[in-house]
């Protein structure tokens, strides 16, 4: 059964609170992004993690094996406590919430950025800028590997999509060629 938006918010300020009091907030918040991002692209780890009748410490094992020692254990108990309490097809929405909550938490606003390639911290921070500008927020830039992209990058603000993709580039020259 699936949470309710307040259930959402109740269980990421929860995670939130947790990863704050042990001083690890930004840490696990990325961690818990990144955890949930391959959760969304990996049918077969989200299928290990939801199925009922895998029991819950088997499942939390998958859990452990996969973090291992690449995160902080507050990230691999949170993930687990969802796990076990039958909520791993919520984790997305959670941790997604947890980003905008630690986001709010420093002023931020939070911009989901889809990329071919990961972005080393200069690109991030001149798209972060670029971002603030165009938006006039401060933003707070997560990047998401997405091969589809195929090159440039897709970023959304909220409600608002910015397309610095080849793909959209290559449409727009074809309307505009099109048209002439």
């Amino acid at each position: 059964m699936a949470f309710t938006d307040d259930a959402i918010r109740g269980y990421a300020e929860a995670f939130a609170a947790v990863a704050e009091a042990e001083g690890v907030l930004d840490k696990v918040e990325d961690e818990l992004f990144a955890f949930g991002k391959a959760l969304e692209q990996r049918s077969e780890l989200r299928e290990a993690l939801t199925d009922a009748a895998i029991p819950a410490e088997n499942r939390k094992a998958v859990v452990r094996e996969i973090l291992n020692d690449r995160a902080h254990d507050v990230t691999v108990n949170l993930i687990g406590f969802a796990v076990e309490s039958g909520h791993a097809r919520d984790l997305g929405k959670i941790v997604a919430t947890v980003s905008a909550i630690a986001a709010e938490r420093r002023e931020h606003q939070l911009a989901e950025v889809r990329s071919a390639v990961p972005l080393d911290e200069s690109q991030r921070a001149r798209l972060a800028a670029a971002l603030s500008a165009a938006t006039g927020r401060s933003i707070e830039v997560k990047v998401v590997v997405d091969p589809s992209v195929v090159g440039g990058v897709v970023a959304r603000v909220g409600d608002e999509v910015f397309d610095g993709s080849i793909a959209s580039r290559l449409d727009d020259a074809k309307q505009q060629l099109g048209s002439v």
